[in-house]
């Protein structure tokens, strides 16, 4: 079996003398050069060695807000839903209100315009049914689909 000689190419001895024989030849700026190296060497060193330990915030103070009393008993909860019912359909005929007056004025400004708005007033009144149609179909589909998912009849 033949051996590699590996070990004279990695000779430290030599690579030291070689070094040190450089060091000897005259170079100007050599000192400020190696200086100015070594310096931005430990310098990025320094900069990316430097610890940063970020510390948790700390956690909110959370205040509770409770805007009914304390020991409320049963018919006054009731009585509350029950407004707060009466207030919101209050609203949403007051919405609607406002939905009927709003599309009297875009009528009006159609017939002002020479438009014939009854005839587009069918026409969306047949596709808004359409889309309920199938979103009704849609439903009943789904509800198919779960109550067989359900049965485990798949």
């Amino acid at each position: 079996m033949r051996r590699l000689k590996v070990s004279s190419r990695y000779n430290a001895k030599a690579g030291i003398a070689d070094f040190w024989e450089y060091v000897r030849q005259p170079v100007p700026y050599r000192w400020p050069i190696l200086g100015v190296s070594c310096l931005m060497t430990f310098g990025l060193l320094f900069a990316f060695m430097q610890e940063s330990v970020f510390v948790p915030p700390e956690p909110p103070r959370v205040t509770f807000i409770n805007t009914f009393p304390e020991g409320r008993t049963d018919a006054e909860i009731v009585a509350s839903n029950v407004e707060n019912q009466r207030r919101k359909e209050q609203r949403q005929a007051e919405r609607a209100e406002l939905l009927e007056r709003k599309v009297d004025a875009y009528k009006a400004l159609g017939r002002a315009t020479g438009l014939d708005v009854d005839a587009m007033a069918a026409q969306a009144e047949i596709e808004n049914a359409r889309e309920r149609a199938a979103e009704e179909a849609r439903r009943q589909e789904l509800y198919r689909a779960g109550e067989t998912v359900a049965d485990g009849s798949e």
